[in-house]
């Protein structure tokens, strides 16, 4: 039995959601007891992200079995939103073209981790 679009896209965005999680707790851990910079924040912030896209586009594509480009960079579209979302209601960010070049980058590096993930189903 195939499992339904929002299952596929619920279980990609809990898994990159918790790995945001960690990941910015490990950062923060980093920043508090090391000598980096916080002016390298920017570069951690821009990798965990990638990394939970790849990771929560995997485990949709290889949940949907086929088109994992579009079930990953589906999932990433929603992540995307979530995040302007947060940006818009917790900063009065408005949407603007790097909203929209963030949102074309959420989809593209989650499409990538979801054709990774069904060819890992096979």
């Amino acid at each position: 039995m195939k499992p339904n679009l929002s299952s596929l896209i619920l279980a990609g965005l809990l898994l990159m959601l918790i790995i945001v999680f960690v990941g910015a707790l490990a950062t923060t851990l980093l920043f508090q007891f090391t000598n980096i910079s916080e002016r390298q924040m920017p570069i951690f912030t821009y990798t965990v992200n990638a990394i939970s896209l790849i990771v929560g586009g995997f485990i949709a594509g290889r949940k949907a079995g086929e088109r994992g480009w579009f079930y990953g960079g589906l999932t990433g579209i929603f992540y995307g939103i979530i995040l302007l979302l947060i940006a818009f209601l917790a900063f009065d960010l408005s949407f603007s073209l790097k909203s929209l070049a963030s949102l074309v980058s959420c989809f593209a590096i989650s499409a990538i981790g979801g054709i990774f993930g069904v060819n890992a189903a096979r």
